[in-house]
């Protein structure tokens, strides 16, 4: 491609409110343009890249057994409605109507619509397994897209859907595609970590997500110093320090004027923040039992007061869609007070208690009164939770449950995600099969996917110098980046334009810059794009009989090559920058999802 003839242009300077540094990169390098919020257009380099990388996710599906199909963006509401899903998204979901009142929705997953092709291909444990994949667009109106590529409305996925007849079939499928999730983020070029994951709205009972570790990235991480312990914050586990055990004793109501946080309590009291409880309230939206649309409930979650409520392992707890804090009033209306609350007397709420409460003992609670708290305040004798369970926030050095060593929290971006769906989606549709037995069983479904634009913007946020972009040889736009230094028609436009037709005639692909360009615009805009090789074409080199061919990783001046060797010379290059990248596709080991 000759960039006197590329469709997209560079820019000096990025728009104000590119923050990332591959948003403002993709941007400055005429990689791609935004056309509304989280909705852009992939320009020429970017399609090139993209369709790369789309090639590689076909190799390492295609070698584990997968075969592509294409599903549709558009879905009818029904098909939705028969797995529950309908009422469980909000406003992510598009809803609208075709010509025909018929309610239909924009694909976010294509779950509901695999259980459906299984259902009416799918008769025998003959065919089982089976795997499918595709490459398509998804839609999720996100309220907050930002970072460019990392969080978008509009974005193609690659999603493979596993069918399997027995749990060790789906183990074995599962297994497949870790490891080829990490082949495929090594052959792109960028590190990632397996972590244990919550499944949200897709359901099942193990998930993984594939993490690429940046400051950028909305989501904490949480690993172990000292085991390949790795979880995302919303379901790490860790563990409690243990309190000494005391001598219950009774309750006594105590004056506490103005003391509505821990912190205040624990310094008026002269105690430490573990000897209280701490109440949190959340509103928790729950599918109507009758009909469409959503209701609300008070959620009452009580923790030991040195630790923090994690709002994901709340909703979980609770089987609630969404959390959102409660407001006083509403407090108020189950008869607690904001500040002073305790669960103790209070009827017909539902209460989350974590674990670190039922071995604590005498803590200090509200009294559900104005200025007033509780002491000696105990789990079992005076009041008792509807569940139990873990619904703390790991933090910067808690402990690890699995070794005892320090955990440590870090940021990163979600490239990838595993689940083991089960048989939630087939049970809901009934997509069933006849064994040996001739008996009807459910379908067994695993759910696999990469945001392809997004791994995209991962590679460019890691890969790159103050210079612009550096691209892996795998999903590079170009090969190699040919630069004309000739002013006008003669010799060194010759020599450029030949060895331009000499390298596209051996398959090395070549963005030919041709413009009429001083050299230090061209040279910037090099570097810019980030070709893995740069061959600058020049009359004072061609008067020594010499091109420069410069790797885009390497500091200074590039290396002089003979004109007549320079063809071999690229290729070589290319080569030896394809096995350094094959060099790091390793295996690498199972992480299992347990703490301890």
């Amino acid at each position: 491609m000759r960039m006197s003839q590329l469709f997209s242009q560079t820019l000096r300077e990025a728009p104000n409110d590119a923050e990332a540094i591959s948003h403002v990169l993709l941007l400055r390098a005429g990689f791609m343009r935004q056309l509304a919020s989280g909705i852009f257009s992939y320009l020429p380099l970017a399609q090139r890249s993209l369709r790369k990388i789309e090639q590689i996710i076909r190799s390492e599906m295609d070698n584990i057994g997968g075969q592509e199909i294409s599903m549709p963006v558009v879905h009818p509401a029904d098909l939705w409605r028969e797995t529950g899903r309908y009422f469980d998204i909000d406003a992510e979901m598009s809803r609208f109507q075709d010509r025909g009142d018929r309610e239909m929705v924009l694909a976010m997953t294509h779950e509901e619509v695999v259980a459906d092709l299984a259902r009416k291909e799918i008769k025998s444990y003959r065919q089982l397994p089976q795997l499918v994949y595709q490459l398509q667009t998804k839609w999720r109106d996100d309220p907050r897209p930002r970072s460019g590529l990392i969080r978008v409305r509009e974005f193609i996925m690659k999603d493979s859907y596993s069918l399997d007849a027995t749990e060790e079939g789906l183990e074995k499928q599962y297994l497949a595609h870790y490891q080829a999730y990490f082949n495929i983020f090594h052959r792109c070029g960028i590190p990632t970590v397996a972590v244990a994951a919550d499944s949200g709205i897709m359901g099942g009972k193990v998930s993984h997500e594939y993490m690429y570790l940046t400051g950028v990235g909305e989501d904490t991480i949480v690993r172990c110093s000292g085991c390949d312990y790795a979880a995302n914050g919303q379901v790490a586990a860790f563990a409690r320090t243990e309190p000494a055990a005391a001598e219950v004793v009774a309750m006594e109501k105590i004056s506490t004027p103005d003391t509505k946080t821990i912190e205040e309590l624990a310094t008026l009291l002269d105690i430490e923040t573990r000897q209280t409880a701490k109440a949190v309230f959340f509103m928790g939206r729950y599918k109507k039992e009758e009909g469409e649309g959503d209701e609300e409930r008070m959620i009452f979650a009580v923790i030991r007061g040195d630790l923090e409520v994690n709002e994901t392992k709340v909703a979980n707890a609770a089987g609630a869609l969404g959390l959102r804090p409660a407001q006083d009033d509403e407090i108020k209306g189950i008869g607690a007070v904001a500040g002073y609350a305790s669960p103790v007397g209070l009827q017909d709420v539902l209460v989350i208690a974590d674990e670190s409460i039922t071995t604590a003992t005498n803590l200090v609670a509200g009294a559900n009164e104005e200025g007033f708290h509780t002491k000696n305040v105990n789990y079992g004798r005076d009041w008792e939770a509807t569940h139990v369970t873990d619904i703390a926030s790991a933090r910067e050095g808690d402990t690890c449950a699995r070794c005892g060593k320090e955990l440590a929290l870090t940021r990163g971006v979600e490239v990838g995600n595993i689940f083991q769906l089960g048989t939630r989606f087939t049970d809901a549709l009934g997509a069933s099969f006849l064994d040996e037995n001739g008996k009807a069983q459910s379908i067994i479904m695993g759910s696999y996917g990469i945001g392809v634009g997004r791994l995209l913007a991962c590679v460019a946020e890691h890969s790159h110098d103050d210079g612009g972009c550096v691209w892996p040889i795998t999903i590079a736009p170009y090969q190699v980046h040919l630069v004309s230094l000739a002013k006008a028609e003669g010799e060194a436009r010759t020599a450029a334009d030949t060895l331009y037709d000499e390298l596209t005639a051996v398959g090395v692909e070549v963005l030919y810059d041709d413009r009429k360009e001083n050299p230090g615009v061209k040279f910037k805009d090099a570097d810019l794009i980030g070709c893995p090789l740069r061959v600058t074409v020049g009359d004072r080199g061609l008067k020594n009989g010499i091109m420069e061919l410069k790797v885009r990783t390497d500091d200074g001046k590039g290396e002089e090559v003979p004109c007549a060797d320079i063809v071999a010379q690229v290729e070589a290059k290319l080569a030896q920058l394809r096995a350094a990248v094959e060099q790091t596709v390793v295996e690498v080991v199972y992480a299992t999802q347990d703490s301890a």
